[in-house]
Order: structure tokens, then sequence, then C-alpha cells
């Protein structure tokens, strides 16, 4: 790359890298995993960097290749999910609503964390990014058939993470 371009590249950078760094955070529930994540975005953009005529087409490569990342580190071996015993019992009828049960935002990214990554990946584009069904498909590569029913599966799966409550959690369809 030239000077020029370098520099664009620079300011780009430092305009992007916060935000960037916090969705990465929303999809994987780890600081030290979302930095990695952010530079594997950001190294695979300075690569392409030359050959994106579209500017504004910017923000969209670099959130597809953020979350795709995270669904590749997702996969690896040495990250599963490993077994427990005992499962945690069961909240009762008569429970905390889900609104005093997720006081925390740390209770949330929790709650994210046992979702599968792919539809923790379109949660947190749908409510997170504010992405809309058709910019979340275009982010991953995917149907808004898809988007919708990873949607509602993955609000499913985040109600059950939560404790089995959540109807008052917004399924944006």
């Amino acid at each position: 790359m030239n000077q020029r371009e370098e520099q664009e590249f620079a300011e780009y950078f430092a305009a992007k890298r916060d935000s960037v760094r916090r969705t990465a955070y929303m999809l994987c529930g780890d600081w030290h995993r979302a930095d990695d994540l952010a530079q594997t975005a950001f190294v695979s953009l300075h690569r392409r960097w030359r050959k994106i005529r579209d500017r504004a087409a910017t923000d969209a490569y670099l959130r597809k290749t953020l979350v795709r990342a995270s669904i590749d580190e997702s996969r690896r071996p040495w990250r599963r999910e490993r077994q427990v015993e005992e499962l945690p019992e069961p909240a009762g009828q008569g429970g905390p609503r889900l609104d005093d049960q997720v006081a925390t935002r740390e209770d949330l990214l929790a709650g994210l964390r046992g979702v599968p990554s792919r539809q923790r990946a379109v949660l947190v584009l749908r409510y997170f990014e504010g992405l809309d069904v058709s910019g979340v498909a275009k982010a991953l590569g995917c149907s808004e058939g898809t988007v919708k029913s990873q949607t509602a599966r993955g609000l499913e799966n985040l109600r059950k993470v939560l404790g089995g409550l959540g109807e008052e959690v917004d399924s944006r369809g």
C-alpha cells in the first residue's frame, strides 16, 4: 500500500477500534479473545484495503469478518464446553422475573456465552449492533429466513440459559 492508503487505513482503524472490540466482546464474552478477534478482523481488512472500491461497505466487511472469526474460534476443540456432573436446580414457577434475574450486563453476557455461536452472532448483530434482518443476513452471508429462525432459536436458548423465564425478551422477527 502507498502512504495515502496506509493513512486512510490508520484513520479508519482509530475510528472503529473500540466499537469493533466491544462487538467482539459481545460475541465471545472475554476481553482477551475479543482483542484477538478484533485484531484478526483488522488484519484481514488491511490485507484487502487496496481492493475495497466502495468505502461505505467497509463496516459491513469488517463486521462479517469479525463474526466469522468468532464462529471459527468457537469451533476450535480447546474452546468446547466441559460437561458438569450436576445440573443447576430449575427455577420454580413463582420465580423472579427476567428483569430481576438479569440485573447486570455481566449476567446477560454470561447468558450469551451459553448460546451456540451462530445464534449468538445473530443476537448480537440484531439487538446490540441494531441491524435489521436483511443487514444480518448480508453480514453472515445467509438468507433472511435463516436469520429469523436463528434469532428465534437464539432467544429461546438465551431464555433457557437465563432460567427459563424471558417472555419479556423482545423477539423482533
